[in-house]
Parts: structure tokens; C-alpha cells; sequence
């Protein structure tokens, strides 16, 4: 038996196919990842431990779904598979758990677009390519990023907007990331061996789009992103917590779309810096002197540590704090500097354990001292969604 895992995400579209061992554990048989779209699309991938890559004319998520299928078919991966999960971003108040896919599913899936226009219709196009390709007898499986944050306290969701307003549009705040900051809590006591039942851990997930999240006992209790991606962290080219005075301001000068191309566009570190939202580059020029790039990391620094500030007081302290995500993973001087000064909270960092950490393992970068574990914990969507696949369709398997 074998599940097929897509995670589309705004630019890229990431698939991991996994087999079921005897013990029932889920084994990845292959990963990979469009990483552009166009003339020269390019696909990388590992398959049994062999990297390959190859480049294609692929213009959407939906050829790219294709691709990948062919691919995977041409290497006769597919001949065990039995279903097939997806990561989709927006569940609305719809969706708060996994649910197999049918086409009254796509349809209200297709209906919350309007809230994730940059991810929904995506999901969307891939779930299409997937249900012409494959036999229907093979089912699939829907995972919803803001399912996760359907735990949130009223007094946590809510806006302070007329009551109108937020009866009438759904405004409110759903929080998105939730595979990954689910996955990061649960893998984080796999390894420490904690109980998972008691523990207090803030996980940031730090990226192309950014987001932190605190958590109790398994359960999500606030969390950076809003009612759209947008809110929170400053990320690589998406604002962040900005003044919304500041954007009816803007919105007298500027058309809609304007506004909407430029927050979430050239925004966040892009905008501060002038330059470049890859934060490897912009370590590269604060190193040179730039002084775009310098405000760009301190202030992107500042807001995750404050951030990281206010869920200690909303968790009471914590018993971990766990970084992923590209800028998560590999950028131990990003963690060095949101993590300074915290020591009044019992964390105390292990620089040299932090220097260290700047591939894909899992390390402890705290110090014996350290009364909060902090961890760099790569997190594996797809396995969870994998995982979650295999449990919703249980009795179709």
C-alpha cells in the first residue's frame, strides 16, 4: 500500500509518495519539488536515496501534478498506490479535520478562494489533475493548514470589528502553518520523550511566509497569522502586523490591486531592505555593509522575538521553543538574535551547538543551563499529511 502526498504551496509544488512497512509505520519512497513554473520549469527529486532533476515547460499546479504522476509512473512507483492527500491552506469554519474528497468537497473548497487566493484554487488544480489521471477507485484525501487553529479561544479568533461585519463577511482569525506547527509539537516529544499532554511549546515556522504558534498540551492557544496570511511575522515579501490606518491611507492613493500586489509582494524583507527577501543574501550584504539589509534583519529579528515575548506570557513560560522552516533550519545567526536576551526566561543558548545546526537534522541548540529546550526541528508536512491520509481513509483502504 503506498499514499501519494501533494503540498502546493503559492510558488512550488512538493509531493513525497510512502509506502506502509509491516509495522504499519509510513516509509518514503520518494520526495521532490517543483520549484519554478515556465519554459524552464525544474523538478528535483530522491528517489531509494538517488537524487535526479530535470527541467520542462510547466506553466501551472495542475501540469506540474501531471508531471510529477508521470514521472513517478514511468518509474512504476504507482502500482501500489492506494490513496492520495493533499495539503490545502484554507478550511474556512467548514473544515476542521481531514475529509475524503468528493466533488461537494472541491466545490466548497473552491468557495473559500476568496480567502486564499494565492493557495485554494492551486490546492484545487492539483486535486483535478490528480482525479484524471488516476482511477477514481483510488480515494483522496483533503488536510487543512488552518484546521489546526480551530482550537483557538473566542477571545483569541475574534477581531474588534462591528459585530456586523464579522457575522456578515466571517471575519476572523484562523491562523494558517498548522500542519507544520503540529507536526514540530508532535515530533518535538518524540524526541525529547515529554508528555505531549502537559507541555507549553512555541514553534516558529520561519520561511518564504513566516508564523509562530503557542501550544498547550497539543492544543493551538493563539498564533501569529489572522484572518489571511498576511498578519504577524514579517516574512520575505508579505508585511506582516501593519497599522491598518496606514492601509486606509494607502488605499486612497492606491487601487486595490496595487495594494494587494504590493503586500503581498514586495513587502516584508524585500521591501525594508530594497533588495532581496532571500534572508541568505541578506545576511551576505549586512556582512558588506548594506545598510537595507541590516534594518531588514533586525527588524525582522525584533518582531519574532517580541512575538516569542508575548506567548511566553500567554503559556505562562515554556518548555520548548522549536525553530523550522528554511530561515528556521539554516540560519543559526537569525536564531542567535531573536533568541538574545531571553536569558530572564531561562533560555540560554548553545552557540556552538546553534553554529552547527545549519542543515536538516534535528539538534538541541540550548544549553545544559537552559531551563527552555530550544530545538531546529525540520517539519515534514507531508508525513503528517501522509499520516492523517491513511487514518481519514481507513475504511476505503
Amino acid at each position: 500500500m503506498s499514499i501519494l502526498v501533494f503540498n502546493s504551496g503559492s510558488s512550488s509544488l512538493k509531493f513525497q509518495l510512502f509506502e506502509t512497512t509491516a509495522s504499519g509505520e509510513l516509509k518514503a519512497l520518494a520526495r521532490g519539488m517543483i520549484s519554478a513554473f515556465g519554459e524552464q520549469a525544474r523538478c528535483t527529486w530522491v528517489i531509494d536515496g538517488q537524487p535526479g532533476d530535470a527541467c520542462a515547460t510547466v506553466h501551472n499546479h495542475h501540469d506540474g501534478a501531471r508531471w510529477i504522476l508521470n514521472c513517478l509512473q514511468d518509474k512504476t512507483l504507482l502500482h501500489t498506490l492506494t490513496a492520495i492527500g493533499h495539503r490545502v491552506v484554507h478550511g474556512g469554519d467548514i473544515f476542521s479535520a481531514p475529509v475524503r474528497i468528493n466533488e461537494s468537497v472541491v466545490a466548497a473548497i473552491e468557495a473559500l478562494n476568496s480567502l486564499a487566493p494565492l493557495h485554494n484554487p492551486l490546492a484545487v488544480q492539483v486535486i483535478r489533475a490528480c482525479q484524471t489521471f488516476v482511477s477514481p477507485d483510488i480515494p483522496m484525501a483533503a488536510v487543512f493548514d488552518t484546521a489546526f487553529f480551530h482550537t483557538l479561544p473566542d477571545h483569541v479568533s475574534c477581531y474588534a470589528l462591528p459585530h456586523e461585519w464579522t457575522l456578515n463577511y466571517g471575519i476572523k482569525r484562523y491562523g494558517f502553518h498548522g500542519t507544520a506547527h503540529r507536526y514540530l509539537y508532535q515530533r518535538y516529544h518524540e524526541i525529547s520523550k515529554t508528555d505531549a499532554k502537559t507541555s507549553r511549546v512555541i514553534t516558529l515556522q520561519l520561511g518564504q511566509g513566516c508564523s509562530v504558534a503557542a501550544i498547550r498540551g497539543g492544543t493551538a492557544v493563539e498564533t501569529s497569522m489572522g484572518f489571511t496570511p498576511l498578519e504577524g511575522l514579517i516574512m520575505a515579501t508579505r508585511c506582516g502586523d501593519i497599522d491598518p490606518g496606514a492601509l486606509l491611507y494607502l488605499a486612497e492613493r492606491l487601487n486595490i490591486e496595487q495594494l494587494r500586489e504590493g503586500l503581498n509582494q514586495r513587502a516584508g524583507l524585500l521591501g525594508v531592505s530594497g533588495t532581496s527577501g532571500d534572508m541568505r543574501e541578506l545576511l551576505r550584504l549586512e556582512a558588506q555593509g548594506h545598510s537595507g539589509a541590516k534594518l531588514a534583519i533586525d527588524t525582522f529579528c525584533h518582531r519574532a522575538r517580541k512575538y516569542l515575548g508575548a506567548y511566553l506570557a500567554v503559556l505562562g513560560g515554556a518548555d520548548a521553543i522549536i525553530f523550522s522552516g528554511g530561515i528556521g533550519e539554516h540560519a543559526p545567526p537569525i536564531r542567535e538574535r531573536i533568541c538574545a536576551g531571553m536569558e530572564w526566561c531561562g533560555l540560554v543558548m548553545d552557540k556552538a551547538a546553534n553554529a552547527a545546526a545549519t542543515g536538516d537534522s534535528e539538534t538541541c541548540i540550548s544549553g545544559n543551563a537552559s531551563q527552555v529546550a530550544v530545538y531546529v526541528i525540520p517539519a515534514d508536512e507531508e508525513l503528517l499529511i501522509a499520516r492523517d491520509t491513511k487514518e481519514c481513509l481507513a475504511q476505503y483502504l
